[in-house]
């Protein structure tokens, strides 16, 4: 399988899957995360222990475990491995990663780990202070860190592994995670129709569709006649509340919050400056219409 089948553009919905693995460490302890198809972190949450964030605060550190992130999902997709696959990180720590499929292509990885194994903590620091001739920083805090780093048994890991492999399975049939063969505003276009009653910034729709903010907004005026992306979400909230104003019965204050409006008053001001009217002028007319044409 060449990289061109392997990584793919994704769609994912950022917060769904930081929910999943904050439950998921609030619950074991271990920390998960995600990567893409090439291996790269898909920057769900800050997923490190206090020793793996001293090794990322360093340029060098964190070079060092993005090519190992990078190699490890290389190296189980040229295995064919559809199970998970243990490695150890360039510091020495356990490691597991877990494909997601798509169509029997591995589209994602989850990953969990920074772990020790069941052999002695002196003698795992030993090997780790071998791999780590390179960092400049305080080695004794980094000893500290190292020895408050989880040690899992064998059983243990296997125990995990099968949780993560319902969740990947939960992922993918929720769509939560899934490769996308689209333009960059076709992909626009399709995040805000599925995400528009979500709180939305310009940082979380960049991060989610993997483009810089300077794009995005450029793409949102090309496809919308000089529209900004607030301007979009607003617009299709106001769409999604005129239709449940018509069909529903439901308190206007209730309208606003399942499109997306946490503000009522900020709802009213921006759908009247979209329809003309407010909310509920609008609901009053509509029930004058549906009236007079009985």
């Amino acid at each position: 399988m060449d990289d061109g089948q392997a990584v793919r553009n994704l769609l994912f919905n950022s917060t769904q899957l930081q929910r999943l693995i904050i439950n998921l460490h609030t619950l074991t302890g271990i920390w998960a995360n995600i990567f893409d198809g090439s291996g790269r972190d898909l920057q769900i949450r800050n997923a490190h222990s206090c020793f793996c964030q001293s090794i990322h605060a360093t340029a060098e550190g964190d070079a060092r475990c993005k090519e190992c992130d990078v190699r490890a999902v290389q190296e189980c997709r040229a295995c064919g491995n559809e199970g998970i696959y243990p490695y150890h990180c360039h510091a020495g720590l356990r490691e597991y990663l877990l494909p997601i499929f798509e169509g029997g292509v591995p589209i994602a990885y989850l990953v969990f780990g920074q772990l020790l194994d069941e052999s002695p903590r002196v003698q795992q620091w030993g090997r780790t202070q071998g791999l780590l001739d390179w960092y400049e920083g305080d080695r004794e805090q980094l000893r500290r860190e190292f020895f408050q780093l989880r040690q899992c048994s064998a059983e243990e890991i296997t125990a995990f592994a099968e949780v993560l492999e319902a969740l990947a399975s939960y992922i993918q049939l929720e769509g939560i995670i899934r490769s996308a063969e689209y333009t960059d505003v076709q992909k626009l276009e399709m995040y805000l129709d599925q995400h528009y009653m979500e709180p939305l910034s310009l940082q979380r729709i960049s991060a989610d569709l993997h483009m810089g903010t300077t794009k995005l907004c450029s793409l949102a005026k090309k496809f919308s006649d000089g529209k900004t992306v607030t301007q979009l979400i607003s617009l299709r909230r106001v769409n999604a509340a005129k239709k449940m104003l018509v069909s529903s019965n439901c308190p206007i204050s209730d309208v606003a919050g399942a499109v997306g409006f946490s503000d009522y008053n900020y709802f009213t001001r921006i759908f009247k400056a979209n329809t003309g009217m407010t909310p509920r002028a609008f609901r009053k007319s509509h029930e004058e219409f549906l009236e007079s044409s009985q």
